[in-house]
């Protein structure tokens, strides 16, 4: 069966280290270092790793390079992206966030993993980001938290 391709925005990877989203994102991150989920990250990700402390910024260093996918910041992803202020979904203020959500559409990927409620995780954003990608060619993008995350019995 093929592995589930899961991009993972840099809240999920930050909530590594915060109380209430430890458990959910580290989780996550074993079922990359383990070989079962591959893990999208974005340029926008290492952007923004850049500024975060060491710790958080250490937390991708033991992960097999054959689980993690590097995803270009493409003309396409930004086209997407503005597609998306355009519409109104997000403002200019949430760049970034729309990147996310467009870099997971263009690579094709299986979900969107985020703690992001304010601008990615709500149901009017994902029927918003739907109805622009369908708009532009695109597939309908699962957008969820991490806490939804679960392949196995064992994943609890």
């Amino acid at each position: 069966m093929r592995k589930l391709r899961v991009y993972f925005d840099t809240s999920v990877i930050g909530g590594c280290l915060d109380d209430e989203f430890a458990e959910e994102s580290l989780q996550l991150l074993n079922l990359v270092r383990q070989g079962e989920l591959i893990m999208l990250l974005s340029e926008v990700v290492s952007t923004e790793l850049g500024g975060a402390p060491i710790e958080v910024q250490a937390l991708l260093q033991d992960l097999p390079l054959e689980n993690v996918e590097g995803i270009e910041l493409t003309t396409e992803i930004v086209d997407l992206a503005q597609a998306y202020l355009i519409a109104e979904i997000l403002t200019p203020k949430s760049l970034n966030d729309a990147i996310h959500v467009a870099a997971a559409t263009v690579s094709r990927a299986d979900a969107i993993v985020s703690w992001n409620f304010k601008h990615i995780v709500r149901l009017d954003k994902m029927k918003q980001f739907s109805q622009v990608n369908l708009l532009n060619g695109y597939g309908i993008l699962t957008i969820v938290s991490p806490k939804e995350v679960i392949l196995n019995d064992n994943n609890e």
